[in-house]
């Protein structure tokens, strides 16, 4: 296929799963399919960052012409096998979507993107992405400064007050509130998926982690189906391994496949309780959901008092451990993942001890 002739359509019908095939040739068919006037000569690839269901790379970019991109991007796609990658297809086809769709209707500080192409089945996906570097990715499992916990609070503001309970977000393809049959579906695979999370960590738990996972059990499917008063779009993973932090203190937030309508102070409840120390948290929780609640009318949010967004932040609480579980269930067990996944679930679990008192006891 000449490559100044190729389709979107043409493209998506070959997409890589291995770096490797990140080739020339295919950079520039994608590239020009997504309206780029360019020819790439030369590209060397190189893994980057520490992702549970997709492999990031940098492209460092030769051209055959002068042209405005730049010479270095982030290539995101799924890897693995076909079974793994089948099992994140609704995932791959959510972050399309989100760089394709939504991301200009927002004001989170997101990368730029020069090219976002999904297979029809989803299970194939490539974003090319603004590198972001000297930024660095936030590590999980060491957790992050208040400051840097307040700077990411403030950026999903930006994401969740210019589509505040706006209508027109169930118009996309893929989002909408959760059903009574969602609810039905996660009740049928959530037990035994925290059943298998408790086996697999079993030495591990303290009595406080096992009733927190006990309690996600028999509270989830009552939360997942509660009545909204407002509702929003969450990034619905937001916490720091997901964050790249620029030396001058400036965030910008990655990793777009959990995309989901719902309570906004999901998001903040889970970068809080997964993200900070215990003691950290328990310090500025507070302060932390009033600057974010100050944001969020700047981007014209009204009627809604700081005192309701704390209670919606304690009241969702419970997002984390789901998030630990599932996430634990999906992602191909790695050490460092094991260990990640054991800390945020120590940390949520003091967080939901903490602000609801009685509920693991």
């Amino acid at each position: 296929m000449n490559a100044e002739y190729a389709s979107p359509e043409a493209v998506s019908e070959g997409i890589p799963t291995d770096p490797d095939a990140l080739t020339p040739a295919w950079l520039t068919a994608t590239l020009r399919a997504h309206g780029h006037a360019v020819d790439v000569d030369r590209v060397a690839v190189a893994p980057v960052g520490s992702g549970q269901m997709a492999g990031s790379y940098r492209l460092l970019l030769r051209y055959r012409d002068s042209t405005t991109l730049p010479d270095s991007m982030i290539a995101k796609l799924a890897i693995g096998s076909e079974e793994h990658r089948r099992f994140g297809a609704g995932a791959f086809r959510n972050e399309v979507r989100f760089y394709r769709d939504l991301a200009a209707t927002l004001r989170a500080p997101v990368p730029g993107c020069y090219a976002a192409v999904v297979s029809a089945s989803g299970s194939e996906f490539v974003l090319l992405l603004d590198d972001l570097a000297p930024a660095v990715q936030g590590d999980q499992i060491a957790g992050c400064t208040v400051e840097q916990a307040r700077a990411v609070a403030v950026a999903a503001a930006g994401l969740h007050g210019p589509r505040w309970c706006d209508d027109t977000l169930f118009q996309v393809p893929g989002l909408s509130l959760p059903t009574d049959e969602d609810r039905d579906l996660m009740d049928s695979v959530l037990a035994p998926m925290a059943d298998a999370f408790v086996a697999r960590f079993d030495d591990q738990l303290t009595d406080l982690e096992r009733a927190a996972v006990a309690w996600l059990v028999a509270s989830a499917g009552d939360w997942l189906v509660a009545p909204l008063r407002h509702f929003a779009l969450l990034h619905g993973d937001l916490r720091v391994d997901n964050v790249m932090f620029a030396p001058d203190g400036t965030v910008t937030l990655l990793d777009w496949q959990t995309i989901t309508p719902g309570q906004p102070l999901r998001d903040i409840a889970f970068l809080l309780s997964t993200s900070l120390t215990i003691e950290d948290r328990r310090r500025h929780e507070r302060s932390i959901v009033a600057d974010y609640h100050r944001e969020l009318t700047r981007h014209g949010v009204t009627d809604y008092r700081v005192e309701q967004c704390w209670a919606d932040y304690v009241s969702s609480l419970i997002h984390a451990p789901l998030i630990v579980v599932f996430g634990c269930g999906a992602a191909a067990p790695t050490p460092r993942g094991d260990r990640m996944f054991h800390t945020m679930l120590t940390r949520s679990a003091a967080a939901i001890d903490d602000l609801l008192p009685g509920a693991l006891r």
